[in-house]
């Protein structure tokens, strides 16, 4: 049977050593974030996750959720008991606004709780991080009436809340939606239309569900394509002016998606006759306040990624340790035993190694883009504010794709060290990887990442953001460090050479041919995130170098981050020369010869 434990030591050398977030108890939320809170946060998260969460996601996997003749939803057993469990302790309210009910947390702080949940159980915490996203977007754009309306009871966790975007004939390009508002009297609108793909569309877990719908409002003063586009707010059941709930809305669910992964969350098609909605932000402004969600809801996927990369490196690890087959190539290792251990072949240290690289500087790199936005939202200096939205806005699509895509492929490279066993369900293996396939498609799929990353985040601001990067890149190695740092700095210094030269190129050919943009963005996200990557590992490395003397976790940090760059940064330098060849090798063969 799979398992997971949480990576409590790791978060906590990241967070009180690397990042040092005490040194910013003058903000909102850190004060409160000693590091016994933060111990007593951690804690609980990880008994939450390995002691009530953990134990349902193989189950949850087999078992599914079912749409009922009514419409209505049931989650797999034990959801419902483990949602109450997950609100009565709060853990909905973690970094929301103290002003409805929230604990103020940072959001660095919830990052860690996001990896910790995710990773023991996927589909289950889907429900609670769809309502933060909504949280997010009615506590930006909303009005206080709505604020006050919806907010308390989401982040008390007895509502939750969906994104409606996709639609049957549009993903990407909502501008071709179908939905539609009709004005009414009273000032609410009547939505119709269906909606595909909405997780958390329709369960048994919380009283209401607060629906956030993209819809175009009918009338010749409606913009054509995206521009027309608006968001409201459809309640399952209608909100009276005491806050009670009153007749249920006319949203339904019309059948539960039948998926690869991620079988314990209900995604549904819903299917909106007539159903009442009130407008959230400006009419035709709507996209502004969806990315709200969108953006937060990336970050949260780039956290799945890493989660289902984690927890496979996990059990894989255990699987590693225990299967006996052959004998070392040096020699036996346990010559009492029939076998060595598979965990003594290189080719099984080189896939283990890979992912346990990956998580850790994939941790580190997340926590601290996570600590940049709290920087952006509750920093008092303008200067600190403008770098973390930022630091935020280039490295969302880089850690929403590198971290999945990286995330699927360490799932499956685990997967390979069981053999036949992890094409069995029992092990879990085969579930880690389909869970992980769809974090490199929803919330904008890879290669929009990507697209997103060269063709609006670069030239952003008058390329403010890479600058700003870049800046932060050649202040860690100015920095410096001993003999055992230098390594660090030297492969940091030359990826950092590497993604200045495809940022120029880019800039060189893009405009000329736009295809080359789009030709070389992939490769472009994943040099970044390798550049990325690095960095952490450097920064880490600084730490470690001068604590390895007087404990083994440190001296193991400074060989992985090794591996890293010996093993896996050269794989920049691959990137960068593909990137360079342009579109023409795309784009040569006509259509007809596919």
């Amino acid at each position: 049977m799979p398992s997971y434990k949480a990576p409590l030591r790791d978060y906590r050398f990241i967070l009180n050593e690397v990042l040092n977030v005490q040194n910013y108890a003058n903000l909102a939320g850190f004060a409160d974030a000693t590091p016994d809170t933060i111990d007593a946060i951690l804690d609980g998260a990880a008994q939450l996750a390995e002691e009530v969460l953990q134990p349902l996601n193989l189950s949850g996997d087999q078992e599914g959720c079912t749409r009922h003749p009514d419409g209505s939803v049931t989650t797999p057993k034990g959801f419902k008991d483990a949602y109450k469990l997950f609100t009565d302790g709060g853990w909905g309210a973690l970094t929301s606004d103290p002003d409805f009910g929230g604990q103020g947390m940072p959001a660095v702080l919830g990052s860690c709780f996001s990896e910790i949940v995710s990773a023991a159980n996927m589909a289950f915490v889907m429900y609670p991080g769809l309502s933060h996203g909504a949280y997010s977007a009615i506590h930006v754009h909303g009005t206080d009436e709505q604020r006050q309306t919806y907010l308390p009871k989401i982040v008390e966790g007895v509502w939750t809340g969906t994104m409606n975007l996709t639609e049957p004939n549009c993903g990407t390009d909502l501008g071709l939606m179908r939905t539609r508002a009709e004005p009414q009297a009273d000032g609410s609108y009547k939505i119709s239309g269906t909606k595909i793909f909405i997780s958390a569309g329709e369960h048994d877990m919380s009283e209401n569900i607060i629906h956030l719908v993209l819809a175009k409002i009918s009338g010749p003063d409606t913009p054509a394509g995206i521009k027309g586009v608006s968001l409201f707010i459809v309640p399952k059941f209608m909100v009276e002016k005491d806050g009670s709930l009153g007749a249920r809305n006319g949203v339904s669910c019309g059948s539960i998606e039948h998926k690869m992964g991620i079988h314990g969350n209900a995604t549904c098609v819903l299917n909106y006759d007539g159903a009442t909605g009130f407008l959230i932000g400006e009419a035709h402004k709507g996209m502004r306040a969806m990315f709200t969600m969108m953006n937060e809801a990336r970050l949260g996927v780039a956290i799945q990624g890493l989660s289902q990369s984690e927890v496979a490196y996990q059990n894989a690890v255990n699987y590693a340790k225990d299967r006996l087959q052959g004998r070392s190539l040096t020699g036996p290792k346990f010559p009492e035993k029939p076998a060595d251990p598979i965990i003594v072949h290189p080719d099984i240290r080189r896939v283990l190694m890979n992912i346990k690289a990956f998580n850790e500087g994939a941790r580190a790199l997340m926590l601290w883009t996570s600590l940049h936005g709290d920087l952006a939202h509750k920093s008092d200096d303008a200067k600190a504010r403008e770098l973390g939205e930022d630091v935020m806005g280039i490295l969302t699509p880089v850690l929403k794709g590198y971290l999945t895509d990286k995330g699927y492929a360490n799932a499956t490279d685990a997967q390979q060290v069981y053999g036949g066993h992890g094409y069995i369900a029992e092990w879990g293996a085969e579930q880690f990887v389909r869970d992980a396939r769809i974090a490199m498609i929803y919330e904008g799929a890879n290669g929009i990442q990507a697209l997103d990353l060269v063709g609006r985040k670069l030239a952003s601001n008058g390329g403010r953001a890479i600058f700003a990067w870049f800046k932060i890149v050649d202040d860690a190695i100015a920095a410096g460090g001993d003999e055992t740092v230098k390594p660090f700095i030297d492969g940091l210094t030359t990826v950092r050479k590497q993604l200045e030269e495809a940022t120029t190129w880019l800039m060189n050919n893009g405009l000329s041919n736009p295809d080359n943009a789009g030709a070389g963005s992939m490769d472009y996200l994943y040099l970044f995130g390798l550049c990325g990557l690095a960095f952490s590992w450097t920064e880490m490395a600084k730490v470690a170098a001068a604590k390895a003397g007087a404990d083994a976790f440190y001296a193991n940090k400074l060989t992985t981050g090794r591996y890293f760059i010996e093993r896996m940064l050269p794989d920049a330098a691959a990137h960068l020369a593909k990137l360079k060849t342009g579109a023409a090798p795309l784009m040569a063969l006509d259509m007809e010869a596919f």
